[in-house]
């Protein structure tokens, strides 16, 4: 079992329920976090918590335990105007949007007559996803 604090190295292929393949660490060195800190999604780290080295294991992840769902809130309409300095905005354009929490990414979701329509979610925000993973250290 694996836990806070501990280092976890791993690799992943991860896919939508499509089958697509939006992730992989395939060709790549593993990946590596510290169990506990908030920098892996919340599924994965559960599942990779009760892994032992060595383990590989398919997990299901829904959008709460994954991504998150789409969030309204992170969605707005703006004047074409504000985008003068970075040029034409186009429609999957990443932008970067000052907020009272700092800057945050986000993507040029629509372009229209009203303006454009930005959104800061997650880009897999409310989508189900699947990881491959296997525990190849701890530390």
């Amino acid at each position: 079992m694996v836990s806070d604090g501990q280092t976890a190295k791993i690799h992943f292929k991860a896919t939508l329920d499509d089958g697509s393949v939006f992730d992989s660490s395939e060709g790549k060195e593993p990946l590596a976090f510290e169990i506990g800190s908030g920098e892996m999604i919340p599924g994965l780290e559960s599942a990779v918590r009760e892994m032992e080295v060595g383990e590989t294991k398919t997990v299901h992840l829904g959008r709460e335990d994954a991504f998150g769902e789409v969030r309204d809130e992170l969605i707005a309409v703006v004047p074409t105007e504000r985008f003068s300095d970075a040029g034409a905005p186009e429609e999957g354009m990443a932008i970067q949007v000052q907020t009272e929490q700092g800057v945050v990414p986000a993507r040029v979701v629509d372009v229209s007559d009203e303006g454009v329509k930005i959104d800061a979610n997650h880009p897999l925000a409310g989508k189900d996803v699947t990881f491959e993973v296997r525990l190849l250290d701890v530390a």
